[in-house]
This record gives structure tokens, C-alpha cells and sequence, in this order.
């Protein structure tokens, strides 16, 4: 610091510095009263106190501050002080506030400003004494008088002098009388000059002249002291998740500079009864299973064994996704402190730019209609346009698709600026203009309605131009289409096209209509060839990245399905309260937004929302290493994506102990020592082996390679290149582009190379022998890539966050009719058991890695539920053999058993109950969802898990096709729409078994008198509980007709017929001798 010989002052707690003038004459200047002053915050002016002394809201720095404002500080706002930061203090006649009774001294007004009473000196002796000062200097009065209002002096200048201000007016010198007894500095009033001062300087034959005089004008340079103020650096702690805490403080200063975000943990009130009864839950079902296993029922000895081998693996299953649970918790951002931090008025925006994926393959079956309307959301969204970047994947390389989108970047050009303007919510056009709700709500600006009248007819022509597309392309012509030129269209063979690239927006010259610049919006449909394996959507979504390193290369990456909409426009935002962190940001791989759905019945028949998982299994996973990656609304760090390895987390140095002489352990120590260091290199070797791509990139930055023999050898530019094409592919402008953490773009490339490389990496071949798919990527190996996905990113060290923000991020559509729901769970499961039968299997995967255990258990969880779909079908047919036959499971139920039984569906019941308490569910979805759990496990899961052993042991690929019959007119006529699929067959026979077994039931306990109605209650019960969990498939049969249609009930009958009359053949219901006939006793003549 260049202090020119002038005297610096300060205090080192608080960072200040004061900088005396004293290289030049000292120039007079007034310190400015405090009567009269304005308030900086409400511009009134600062009002008397009782005794009809100025009020002074803060004592340390005297900022102007009239008392309602601050009033209103101490109750609502940080309560401190916005010029010094200081805490204020309860004056007199203020009502307590929080924390006021920590402090052990209260300001008091009456002693104050009494100077005289307290033996010090009063404002009068200051003034005189100041005159006094002024009038042996030589100085005359009029200077004081004539001193400009506007004198500009800064008071802190924290080390650094300010250029901007000239050397005479640094700093404020207040003479030491001023402060009387009182360690509080506080500005004086210079009124009478009537009573003598008595000064006590600290070097009593210097002329006070030599210091220099100043006054200081808070209101002309508040706005530059504030910048300046948030620029200055104030240690405060990180308050974040403990797995980010190296032990490092943070620079931070005010608002702008404290956490993004915080976790916010289930109340000790809620959470712990809940883990106290999975514990007792535990107990309980080991008391039921020794009594199980020890009482088996002889007379029914194939029953009760098979009824015990099902219930041992439903309580396995209920471990793996209980304990995933057990510490859920929830996130908090703070978008006020992101826009503060990254979004400093009069700089360019900070904020990281994003690539947001959008993936398409059949326009007839995802309408274009509704992708519009997702792609005009992200252009809407609100973000800085020039750090957005959608790109739209084509993988049907359809026409229709192309058009839509240059129909639907035209109309971005009204709706972008229009959505903007007016805080639209959803930006949607399709949502926003259908949705039920007061849209002028919070809108005050007069020309509203007239341009949302005008904005809704430009999008009714928008969507006739669409539906005029899509009617055009139900009929393709012999020859293909062809484009405007002439020429034809590159993708009129689906199976054999070479790779498209278009991009709409983001051009020089393309702009809104109020001439401001729009995102940027790109069409890609990759290359596909015959012969060649295109690996569905994973791969689609792989040359997406690849294409959007070369065009833009963000360093984060948002994916969406064409049906999900951005339903908060600062959905951006959230993510980046995670992802852009300073402290807790570094190690995420992704933040998974929740999955909210529109036209949904009520009652939500089928379970589509999904509550239970997004709400309760998703919070719980968020306590322990993050959720699970589901498709869709996910924000990904693109480094995590290229396979690095996550941050290590810094250890702190082992402490040594030197009180014992190091003989003591020659003897004992060695070999122990020497095993450990030989254990420990070969972790670091397989550690080495495990993280070689992020090894390899460091080597290739500092240009050079350790050999074995450990020298330094230099390698080649060619080298070099080799190793990362190796991994990356051959693209010299990808592999540079891979390098850069922070995104960013080549210098000096032009738009023209920029494309012909887009294109050569979407190609077919580009991904021969090299890692995409293995380990860079979207994961190849199943039709259900997330799971697999974000499964080797938590290998790799990383974790997720699961963000909830109170207005949904995203909103969807699902299938709500029986056979399109039952369709889409047959996908997901199929997808597990490929996982499961993979070499990626989280059971024998992923070991010494970064995969915390109980994170494991809920991967296990999501690859081995479609295989509970076996014992879950065998134990719902149970019932009815029980009442056709008169056996039972279970033998003569005791006391002792009864109790255990009780106990058991006590804690089930009551598990539930918390768990709809901490996770915010209603109980009517929990109870859909359990409905769906046995309705997908006898069908869904059951042929994927078929499906999925002919696929990866015989290499059979079988489809189940479904296929529409008839659909209602209605809101939801969807809801009653079937169609048929063979998926619907087995549960139907369950339905119509168990039916028959409690008529056949029933009945014989009518037939054979009171006494067999006791042993019947229990079959009765097991049977009903079966037919209450199928009851909305039964309801889906039956459609809006009330009739199931008769392909079911045929293929039922007979399914169930064939089963009936097998077991009759296996286990009559006479003795094999014949009948037993038996004298009765009475005599009939």
C-alpha cells in the first residue's frame, strides 16, 4: 500500500484502515451536523430524540438512519448496521427483538449524549476547543462556513487508498476531546463555542493543524462505497452439508457472499420416532420369522414352505429400500444471494452458461406440438440469453420435426420477449393459456391484457400451422420429401442419413421483435447407417454432447424429454445454486429436479405421479450421496459426464506422537509399517488404474509423462493427441474443448469449421474404440441408461442434490390408461434386469471407488425389484389354494402369534404414518402406490423379467406391442382408452382365481356350520387383501362401460381353468381311494 508518508489508522478485527493527510497544507473543513440529516434508506428526514437531541440508530459509525427504518432493521431485515455492519443496539424505547437478551449492556439515551454528567465534556466544550484549534492555525472562520456541501471523503479505505480521491481528503481527525470517557466515536454537533475545551493529545507541542480537517457526505457516494463494499472480503464460516467442509474458510461479505443454498435436516420430532420403529420393525420380524420357521403346518407342508421363502425375500426387499431412508433431508436455495454474487449491477453476468438437450424420435407418436412448447420454455427461461443454448435431438430425422422447429423459432421471437416482460408463469405457451387461473394477477401494467390478447392469436395461427404440418406428413409421398431448394430431404430413410446440423437461433442478425438477442436453438439429427449399433437414447444423447463441446461447450448440461416443460423459468437458477458454489459445488455431478405431471385424473388411478418416490425415497437418497439420475429435469456438470473422478477431499496431517523414543518401535513397528505402506501404494495403484483419464489429462497439460524408471520424458504433440483420441474420439476440437473445466469455446474458430467438426463427431464410426458409452457418456447396456449413468458417475467419488424449489421446475405428461402405464413400467424394469445381469451390476460393481454403502443398497434396490415379482405372483395365489383346498400357511394362530401378527402389520401401518408425515404425502397416494406395487409387480415386472433373461442369455429380442382400440370423448378420456396387451392377462387370472376361492370358501363354511367359519376368517382376509391391491386394475378393465372387455375374460377363464384342473390333478379334493363312506349313525327307517 503506497500511503505517500501519511499516517495510516485502523482497526485489524474489522478490516478498516483510515489514511491521514499530512504531506500538504491541511485544508479546514466542517464535519457535517447531525441535525437535519436525511435517512439513506427512506429519504425522510432524521428526527429528535425526546431530549431533542438527533437520533443516531448506530453508535459506531453514525449512520443516518431515521428511527422507523430502524425499527424496521431490527425486526425484519439483518438487523445491523448497512454502512458498518455493526449490530444495532436496543435504544431506548425499542421493543426487544431476537437475541437483544444475549447482550449484557443496553444503550442508554439518557447518558449518551450526557457527556457532563458521566465527567466528561459536553458538545459546547467540543465546539469551543475546535474553534480554539482553528483560530491558532491561522485559518479563518469563512472557511468553515464556506465549505462545499458535496466534500467527498471516504472513511475506510481497507488498505487500499483510493486513486479517485485526491490526497487532501482521505480521512476524517477528530480531536481526542471529542470522545470524553466514552470508547464509542460519535460525530458532535459545533454550536456554541462558549465553554473551553480541555484536549489531551498524545504528543501535547503539535499543532493539530499538521493532521488536516474533512467532513464527510454519506448520501453523494453511498452507491460507489456500496460496489466497493461488496468487493471487500469478510471470513465467515460455510454453513453446508458436512461432505463439502474441508476445513477451509471461505471469503464472504454480506449476502452476496454466504451460501447458495442450505440442507435444511427432518425434525429430530419427526425422524426419530421413525428410525426407532424400523429398528423395532426389525425385531418384530425376527420374533415372526423364528416362530414362522419353527411352527410349519404339516398338513400343508408345500403351502407353508412356499409361503415362508416368499415372505423372507419381501422382508430383504424391504430392507434395501428402508435404510436408503434413513436420513432424508431438505434443500433451501437462495437465488437473491446467486444473482448477488454472479450478477453485479453494471458488469457483465457471471453466471456459468448451460446446454440444454433436448431428445425426440417420432413426431406422430410425441406430438410436435408438444415439443414446441418445451423448446419455447427454455428460450423463455429466465436466464442470459447468451449463456443458454438449446439443442434439439432428432433421432427419427424426420421432416415434420425440422419444420415444427423453424415454425417454432419463428414464433420465439414474439413469445421470448413477450414472456419476459410480463414474468410469465409457465412459459409454456400451451400451459400458460389453458391453465384455470387469474392471469392478471400481479400484473400491473396497463398494455397487459391487450398484448396477452394478441400474443394468444398469434399462437392459435402458431398451433394451426403445426396441426397443418402434421396433417400434411400422415401421408409421405413415393419419392420422399424435399426441401424448399428442391433438393431432397436427407433423412427419408430413417435407417440411412447422414448427420444434420441447423441451427435457427443464436445467428448473427436473428433477434425478437424488440431487436434484443435471442438463445440459441440448434436441430441435430446424428448420422445413422446400417450395420451399425446407435444405442437408442443414450446414444443420441452422447452425440448431443459432443456436438454442443464443438458449437458451445458449457460446463453444464440440462437434459429434458420433449414432453417436459420448464415450469419455473428460474429453474436455471436453482441448479445453479448448487452447481456454481464455491465451497460445496465442486464435488456435484448433477442436481435431479423432481417429476411433476399434468392431466392427471384426481384420484390418480395408476399411481402415474409417482409421489412416494419423488417425495420420500428421493429425500432420503439426498441425506446420503444423492438421488438417483431418472431421465429427465437433471442438471449435469459436463466434466463428471467425461468420466473424471470427483475432488478429493483434502485430509488434515496425521498427528505424530514424539513421547516415546523411536527404539520402542524397531521391533514391533517395522513390518507393521512396511505392510501398510505396501497396502497402501497398491491402493493408490488401483486407484491410479481406476481415475487413469483425469491422470492422463494432467500429464498431457504439464506435457510430459513419469516413465517406470521415474524420469521426466517429453512428449510429442502427436503423442499426445493419440492418447486423448483414444478416449474422446478423433476431433482435434472436441479433445481441446474436453480440457477446458470451465466450458468455454476455441479462440479464432469460425462458424463454418466449427459445423464441418459437429459433424464429423456425430458420425457413425466416431465412437469405435474408444470409451463413449463405457465410461464417458450416457452408460450403453440398457434400455434404462440413467440408472446406469448416474451409478458410474457415484462411483467416481461424485454426488448429486435433489432440489424441490415450492414451484415445480418441470411438469410433464404421463400415460394415464391401464395398458400405456403397465407398457411404460415394463420398460423401466426391463432396463434393471439388463442392469442386473450386466457386468455393471451394483452388487459386484464398483467396490474401493467413492459408492457409500447404504447409497449401494439403493442401487441394488432399483436393479432387483422386477425379481420380486415371482415370489409376489406365487404368494397372491396362494390365497386361493388355501380356500379351495381347506389348508392354510399358517398352523392353529396362538396367542403368542397373534400378538406377533398384530405387531407386524401394527408397524407396517405406522411406518407409513411418519413416513407420509416427514416426506409431505397424502394418504390416498401412498396407498395408490402400494396398489401399483402389486398391480405392476404380477404383470409389468413379471415379463420384463422374462423378457430380460431371453435378451441376455438366449440374445431374443421380444416385444410386446400394444396397440389402441377405442377411445371416449372427455377430459380424460384417455383414462378409458384400451388397449390390448397380453401384460393385462396375469393379474385378470388373479383377480378371477381369488374371486372364485372366497365364493368356494364362503360357501363351505355355510355348508359345514358354525365351527369352520374361524379357520375361514384368515384365508378370507389374505384373499380380500389381494383383491383390494387389484381393485383400480379391475376398474381399468372395466373402463367407463362397466364392462371388461371379452378377450380378457376369455383368456382369463381359460388361464385359470388350466391352473384349477392342474391342481386338481396334483392335490384333489377327495381321497385317491374314492369317497369314504362312513355309518353316520341314525336310523333312516
Amino acid at each position: 500500500m503506497n500511503t505517500g508518508g501519511r499516517l495510516i489508522a485502523g482497526s485489524h478485527n474489522r478490516n478498516e484502515f483510515v489514511l491521514i493527510n499530512a504531506d500538504e497544507s491541511a485544508r479546514i473543513r466542517s464535519v457535517q451536523e447531525l441535525r437535519g440529516q436525511t435517512c439513506e434508506i427512506c429519504k425522510d428526514e432524521v428526527e429528535l430524540t425526546v431530549d431533542g437531541e438527533p437520533f443516531v440508530a448506530c453508535n459506531e459509525c453514525a449512520f443516518p438512519v431515521c428511527r422507523p427504518c430502524y425499527e424496521y432493521e431490527r425486526r425484519e431485515g439483518n438487523q445491523a448496521c448497512p454502512q458498518c455492519k455493526t449490530r444495532y443496539k436496543r435504544l431506548k424505547g425499542s421493543p426487544r427483538v431476537e437475541n437483544d437478551e444475549e447482550e449484557d449492556d443496553i444503550d442508554d439515551i439518557d447518558n449518551e449524549f450526557d457527556y457532563m454528567n458521566n465527567g466528561g465534556i459536553g458538545f459546547d466544550q467540543v465546539s469551543e476547543g475546535m474553534s480554539v484549534s482553528r483560530r491558532h492555525s491561522g485559518f479563518p472562520q469563512s472557511d468553515l462556513d464556506s465549505a462545499p456541501p458535496g466534500s467527498q471523503i471516504p472513511l475506510l479505505t481497507y488498505g487500499d487508498e483510493d486513486i479517485e480521491i485526491s490526497s487532501d481528503r482521505h480521512a476524517l481527525i477528530v480531536p481526542p476531546s471529542l470522545s470524553g470517557h466514552s470508547h464509542k466515536g460519535h460525530p458532535a454537533s459545533l454550536s456554541d463555542p462558549t465553554i473551553a475545551a480541555h484536549p489531551r493529545p498524545m504528543v501535547p507541542q503539535k499543532d493539530l493543524a499538521v493532521y488536516g480537517y474533512g467532513s464527510v457526505a454519506w448520501k453523494d457516494r453511498m452507491e460507489e462505497w456500496k460496489r466497493k463494499q461488496n468487493e471487500k472480503l469478510q471470513v465467515v464460516k460455510h454453513e453446508g452439508d458436512p461432505d463439502f467442509e474441508d476445513g477451509d474458510d471461505i471469503p464472504m461479505m454480506d449476502e452476496g457472499r454466504q451460501p447458495l443454498s442450505r440442507k435444511i435436516p427432518i425434525k429430530s420430532s419427526k425422524i426419530n420416532p421413525y428410525r426407532m420403529l424400523i429398528v423395532l420393525r426389525l425385531v418384530i420380524l425376527s420374533l415372526f420369522f423364528h416362530y414362522r420357521i419353527l411352527h410349519p403346518v404339516k398338513d400343508a407342508y408345500a403351502l407353508w414352505l412356499t409361503s415362508v421363502i416368499c415372505e423372507i425375500w419381501f422382508a430383504v426387499s424391504w430392507v434395501l429400500d428402508q435404510f436408503p431412508k434413513w436420513y432424508p433431508i431438505e434443500r433451501e436455495t437462495y437465488l437473491d444471494r446467486l444473482s448477488l454474487r454472479y450478477e453485479k449491477e453494471g458488469k457483465p453476468s457471471e453466471l456459468s452458461p448451460v446446454d440444454v438437450f433436448v431428445s425426440t424420435v417420432d413426431p406422430l407418436k410425441e406430438p410436435p406440438l408438444i415439443t414446441a412448447n418445451t423448446v419455447l420454455s427454455i428460450l423463455a427461461v429466465d436466464y442470459p440469453v447468451d449463456r443458454v443454448a438449446c439443442y434439439v435431438s432428432d433421432d427419427g430425422a424426420a421432416m415434420l420435426t425440422f419444420e415444427a422447429l423453424s415454425e417454432t423459432a419463428e414464433f420465439a421471437r414474439k413469445w421470448v420477449p413477450f414472456c419476459k416482460k410480463y414474468c410469465i408463469e409457465p412459459r409454456a405457451p400451451e400451459w400458460y393459456f389453458c391453465h384455470k387461473m387469474d392471469y392478471l394477477k400481479n400484473k400491473v401494467h396497463p398494455a397487459f391484457v391487450r398484448e396477452r390478447r394478441a400474443m394468444k392469436r398469434d399462437y392459435e395461427e402458431f398451433k394451426v400451422k403445426i396441426n397443418a404440418l402434421v396433417a400434411t406428413a400422415q401421408k409421405v409421398p413415393e419419392e420422399g420429401w424435399t426441401m424448399q431448394d428442391g433438393t431432397p430431404w436427407p433423412g427419408n430413410s430413417t435407417r440411412d442419413h447422414p448427420g444434420m446440423i441447423q441451427v435457427f437461433l443464436g445467428s448473427d442478425g436473428v433477434r425478437d421483435v424488440e431487436n434484443n438477442e435471442l438463445p440459441r436453438l440448434v436441430y441435430v439429427s446424428r448420422e445413422k447407417r446400417p450395420g451399425f449399433d446407435h444405442h437408442k437414447k443414450a446414444g443420441a444423447m452422447n452425440s448431443l454432447i459432443r456436438v454442443s463441446g464443438v458449437l458451445s461447450n458449457a460446463p453444464y448440461l440440462l437434459n429434458v424429454d420433449c414432453d417436459h416443460y420448464i415450469n419455473n423459468s428460474k429453474a436455471l437458477r436453482e441448479a445453479m445454486c448448487f452447481m456454481m458454489d464455491p465451497q460445496s459445488g465442486k464435488k456435484i455431478c448433477y442436481v435431479q429436479f423432481p417429476q411433476r405431471f399434468d392431466g392427471i385424473d384426481r384420484h390418480d388411478r395408476y399411481s402415474n405421479r409417482n409421489v412416494v418416490f419423488f417425495d420420500i425415497n428421493m429425500k432420503g437418497l439426498d441425506g446420503l450421496q444423492g438421488p438417483i439420475y431418472v431421465g429427465t429435469g437433471c442438471v449435469f456438470r459436463r466434466q463428471a459426464l467425461y468420466g473424471f473422478d470427483a475432488p478429493k477431499k483434502k485430509k488434515a496431517p496425521r498427528k505424530t506422537c514424539n513421547c516415546w523414543p523411536k527404539w520402542c518401535f524397531l521391533c514391533c513397528g517395522s513390518r507393521k509399517n512396511r505392510k501398510a505402506k505396501t497396502a497402501a501404494a497398491d491402493k493408490k495403484k488401483k486407484n491410479r488404474e481406476a481415475s487413469k483419464q483425469i491422470h492422463a489429462l494432467e500429464n498431457i497439460e504439464e506435457g510430459r509423462v513419469t516413465t517406470t524408471k521415474g524420469s521426466n520424458v517429453e512428449l510429442s504433440t502427436e503423442a499426445m493427441q493419440l492418447k486423448l483420441e483414444k478416449k474422446f474420439g478423433q476431433s482435434p476440437v472436441f479433445v481441446a474443448s474436453a480440457r477446458m473445466e470451465n466450458g468455454g469455446m476455441a479462440r479464432n474458430a469460425s462458424p463454418a469449421c466449427l459445423l464441418k467438426e459437429a459433424i464429423q463427431v456425430i458420425s457413425c464410426g466416431y465412437e469405435d474404440k474408444t470409451e463413449w458409452g463405457k465410461e464417458i457418456g450416457w452408460i450403453y447396456g440398457s434400455v434404462t441408461e440413467d440408472i446406469l449413468t448416474g451409478f458410474k458417475m457415484h462411483s467416481h467419488g461424485w454426488r448429486s442434490v435433489y432440489c424441490t424449489p415450492k414451484l415445480a421446475a418441470f411438469k410433464g405428461s404421463a400415460p394415464i390408461n391401464l395398458s400405456d402405464r403397465l407398457h411404460q413400467v415394463l420398460r423401466w424394469a426391463l432396463g434393471s434386469v439388463e442392469i442386473f445381469l450386466s457386468r455393471h451390476c451394483p452388487i459386484w460393481y464398483g467396490y474401493g471407488g467413492g459408492l457409500k454403502w447404504l447409497e449401494r443398497l439403493s442401487y441394488i434396490n432399483s436393479v432387483v425389484y422386477p425379481w420380486t415379482s415371482l415370489p409376489l405372483i406365487v404368494y397372491c395365489s396362494l390365497p386361493a389354494i388355501c380356500l379351495l383346498t381347506g389348508k392354510f400357511i399358517v398352523p392353529e394362530i396362538s396367542n403368542y402369534a397373534s400378538i406377533l401378527f398384530m405387531a407386524l402389520f401394527a408397524s407396517i401401518a405406522v411406518t407409513g404414518v411418519l413416513e407420509m408425515q416427514w416426506g409431505k404425502v397424502g394418504i390416498d397416494d401412498w396407498w395408490r402406490n402400494e396398489q401399483f406395487w402389486v398391480i405392476g409387480g404380477v404383470s409389468a415386472h413379471l415379463f420384463a423379467l422374462f423378457q430380460g433373461l431371453l435378451k441376455v442369455l438366449a440374445g431374443v429380442d421380444t416385444n410386446f406391442t400394444v396397440t389402441s382400440k377405442a377411445a371416449d370423448d372427455g377430459e380424460f378420456s384417455d383414462l378409458y382408452l384400451f388397449k390390448w396387451t397380453s401384460l393385462l392377462i396375469p393379474p385378470t387370472t388373479l383377480l378371477i382365481i381369488n374371486v372364485i376361492g372366497i365364493v368356494v370358501g364362503i360357501s363351505d363354511a355355510i355348508s359345514n356350520g358354525y365351527d369352520s367359519w374361524g379357520p375361514l376368517f384368515g384365508r378370507l382376509f389374505f384373499a380380500l387383501w389381494v383383491v383390494i391391491h387389484l381393485y383400480p386394475f379391475l376398474k381399468g378393465l372395466l373402463g367407463k362401460q362397466d364392462r371388461m372387455p371379452t378377450i380378457i375374460v376369455v383368456w382369463s377363464i381359460l388361464l385359470a381353468s388350466i391352473l384349477t384342473l392342474l391342481w386338481v390333478r396334483v392335490n384333489p379334493f377327495v381321497a385317491k381311494g374314492g369317497p369314504i363312506l362312513e355309518i353316520c349313525g341314525l336310523d333312516c327307517l
